[in-house]
């Protein structure tokens, strides 16, 4: 998906530009950078290139690399038309509507000449192509070219696509990515967002820029079949990895002095944003907890985190790093603090078979301090999902944690089966005429990319239970959070249909004969968001993290007021932390009387940039924001 977006942004502006100018005599494209791009071949082959001429330029050696391809492939020579005769100098391979040259181009003078040599018209409309090429060059060479571009072409047009927002987590780790490599990204420092790149270009001669960040493009510039095409291609469950490349590219396209304008970046529907970043009420001190780095097996992300006693929490499941290598997690871990500490113990499990399933995305729920339930989960996106299973802990189990975990599987009817074929859900306890009640919602399945219903399972014998349910039903979502409130239960945000992020917030209220959805409006309206973690304090909602794309900043922790529905967002502070702390496929667990968060584990891969996991539980001290209450 990350390299078809791209691929389908450039293709989407280049036909437009030619269908834009399909009236006129002549028109040129300068494809700079170009590598092994195919572009002028797929062009040709649709019959798009009637009176357009492509050049394309790159570095000698890649240019003569390339230009030996394509005469040694008949499809290829076939398509370009026979030259007669080998290239000259700097022009690699010379056809009729098709020109390769090798040229540095930071050399602007040696470009231009070169170019001029090989017959390009300043005089015609021309379509300027840097597909993540600027950013390799330093500043002042590459804004040269950009303002060169505009001052030799009175009807012209560019379009970039290249990275952006560099500070963030992600940013860091792509950052990393690329110093490694040794192709450093010069644009990021001076251009660090979609605002700068537009800012760039308008000062460079350039009278018409459109900017928008792959987010933004799959959204507004495919057809709603085209993404749904795209959506049910395979089994996929990499939502975040998906969101979070494509907040981090960018497609740019200014043009000057074209009649009608060119607008290949008109959005056919919109999306509400939210104007530059989010407004930060303050900020929350994260801490590294110091004796437990270097512990293995906490570097994890699709886990769950639950306090199974005071000052004990279990984790399970998810995918991670054990014994230096990723993989599904089986081993379960337990954190325990002792005189002020927390320490971990891993814990060894009495289980005979693959009951466990090494499962990712799944729920834990704590019904005693010797008993939880395990619902759902998943192995593989394709799998049907993973049913329920009881972990018991032993009765002689102190703050040290359970030395062992057993784990039983739940014999289920049919009717409660269902509930638990599903991951990315929400399992929640509440009370219903003083009986105790399970609350599972949402989720997705393996035919459902995302669930709507839900399902209450009387504990503990776990029969699924008819309640009646009345008021507007929440959209179908996964990936959100529930928490117990009042006997109720409240859902905030997910990802919906379409796979756009959610920002409403609802509450499961308790009725004489039943429940009610209610929504909660907040004000200002909550950024939409997924992946995040939640818990209520003293009528104040927590959530904590998660992917949205609807601003500029990534999500902190935001406190919404129940009972007058204020919204305040806090930046986490990280500069006690040595690394990126991603905040997305987390746990956390809320100790009330310390007002302490600590967070678990978290993060994921990073699109082509490797994969990043928090390497250590965080503590955010929540004392400041949660004053007086």
């Amino acid at each position: 998906r990350g390299y078809y977006i791209r691929a389908r942004a450039v293709d989407h502006c280049v036909q437009d530009f030619l269908l834009k100018t399909q009236n006129l005599s002549r028109t040129q494209i300068l494809s700079l950078g170009a590598g092994f791009d195919s572009l002028y071949f797929r062009l040709k082959d649709m019959g798009l290139l009637h009176h357009t001429v492509v050049y394309e330029v790159d570095f000698p050696n890649v240019a003569y690399q390339k230009a030996t391809l394509i005469k040694g492939m008949k499809e290829l020579s076939a398509l370009v038309g026979d030259t007669g005769g080998e290239g000259l100098g700097a022009i690699t391979f010379s056809g009729e509507d098709y020109k390769l040259l090798g040229v540095d181009l930071s050399e602007l003078s040696e470009l231009q000449r070169t170019l001029e040599e090989a017959g390009l018209n300043n005089e015609i409309p021309t379509l300027f192509i840097a597909e993540v090429v600027l950013t390799y060059m330093e500043n002042t060479r590459s804004d040269a070219l950009i303002q060169w571009a505009a001052e030799h072409f009175p009807q012209a047009c560019f379009l970039v696509y290249e990275q952006v927002h560099p500070e963030d987590p992600f940013g860091h780790v792509m950052q990393q990515h690329f110093r490694q490599l040794n192709t450093a990204l010069h644009s990021l420092a001076q251009y660090p967002d979609c605002e700068a790149q537009q800012k760039r270009f308008l000062g460079k001669g350039w009278t018409e820029v459109s900017v928008m960040d792959m987010n933004e493009f799959f959204t507004c510039c495919i057809p709603e079949d085209e993404q749904q095409r795209v959506q049910t291609l395979e089994p996929f469950d990499e939502y975040e990895e998906w969101h979070l490349k494509c907040s981090h590219y960018f497609v740019l396209a200014a043009s000057k002095g074209m009649e009608p304008s060119w607008t290949p970046l008109l959005p056919s529907v919109t999306v509400p944003r939210h104007a530059g970043p989010v407004g930060m009420a303050g900020s929350v001190p994260a801490a590294v907890c110091a004796r437990l780095s270097g512990i293995p097996g906490l570097r994890r992300y699709g886990h769950r985190s639950v306090l199974v006693k005071p000052n004990v929490i279990l984790t399970t499941g998810g995918f991670g790093e054990e014994h230096g290598q990723h993989c599904r997690m089986r081993n379960f871990h337990v954190l325990s603090k002792h005189a002020g500490y927390w320490e971990a113990v891993c814990v060894t499990q009495n289980i005979p078979d693959k009951r466990w399933g090494e499962r990712l995305y799944h729920t834990v729920s704590c019904l005693s301090d010797t008993l939880a339930l395990v619902v759902g989960g998943r192995t593989s996106p394709s799998s049907a999902g993973l049913g329920m299973l009881w972990l018991k802990f032993p009765e002689t189990c102190n703050a040290s944690g359970p030395d062992d975990v057993t784990v039983e599987l739940v014999n289920l009817q049919p009717a409660a089966e269902a509930a638990a074929l599903r991951w990315r859900h929400s399992t929640t306890e509440m009370t219903f005429k003083g009986e105790q009640y399970l609350f599972v919602y949402g989720g997705r399945s393996a035919l459902e990319p995302v669930l709507g219903d839900w399902c209450f399972l009387h504990t503990p014998e776990l029969s699924c239970t008819v309640i009646a349910v009345e008021g507007p039903v929440p959209e179908s979502r996964h990936s959100h959070s529930a928490c117990s409130w009042e006997g109720g239960v409240l859902i905030a945000g997910g990802l919906g249909a379409a796979e756009q992020p959610l920002g409403s917030v609802f509450l499961l209220r308790e009725l004489e004969h039943g429940f009610q959805w209610q929504t909660i409006e907040t004000h200002p309206a909550l950024v939409p968001r997924y992946s995040h973690t939640a818990h209520v304090h003293e009528g104040k909602l927590l959530l904590v993290g998660g992917v949205w794309f609807h601003a500029s900043s990534v999500p902190g922790i935001t406190v919404i007021d129940l009972m007058t529905g204020l919204c305040l967002d806090y930046v986490i502070s990280v500069e006690h932390l040595e690394w990126p702390l991603m905040l997305h496929n987390h746990s956390s667990v809320f100790l009330p009387d310390e007002k302490e968060l600590l967070v678990i584990g978290g993060g994921g891969n990073c699109f082509s940039f490797g994969t990043h996991l928090n390497p250590v539980p965080v503590s955010l001290s929540l004392s400041s924001i949660l004053i007086g209450h």
